[in-house]
């Protein structure tokens, strides 16, 4: 389970995160992610003044991924592999993982290896 102190709350962090951060597609996601400490100050929030406990991340499952229940499931796995893959990053990172509609039959391990070579594309683009 992602902590609570891993997790994008406000709308205006959600916003921010896609505008400005980096996006990088696969097959069944789109990750977003925003370097806080790189955005030199362009933009100060009170999550900037202290940060703590690790990356922020929040998820974006849409109606396009399938009814009510098939978006709690894939909002789960999601979850659980953001979970696993925020404890190698670094803490002034914020992420939004937008779900596409084939994550909706994709298993755990296709997630996971997505969001991982999402995450390995970003770091050589650095």
């Amino acid at each position: 389970m992602l902590p609570q102190s891993n997790k994008l709350r406000s709308s205006r962090d959600f916003t921010v995160t896609v505008r400005r951060g980096r996006r990088i597609g696969r097959k069944t996601l789109v990750l977003h992610i925003r370097d806080t400490a790189a955005s030199g100050g362009e933009d100060k929030t009170d999550t900037q003044i202290a940060r703590f406990g690790g990356p922020r991340v929040g998820l974006v499952v849409s109606k396009a991924v399938g009814n009510a229940v098939t978006r709690h499931a894939v909002s789960r796995k999601l979850r659980h592999v953001m979970a696993a893959a925020a404890q190698d990053l670094p803490s002034t990172m914020d992420i939004v993982v937008r779900a596409l509609p084939a994550s909706a039959t994709a298993t755990s391990q296709e997630l996971s290896h997505d969001v991982q070579s999402a995450l390995a594309t970003y770091e050589r683009r650095r």
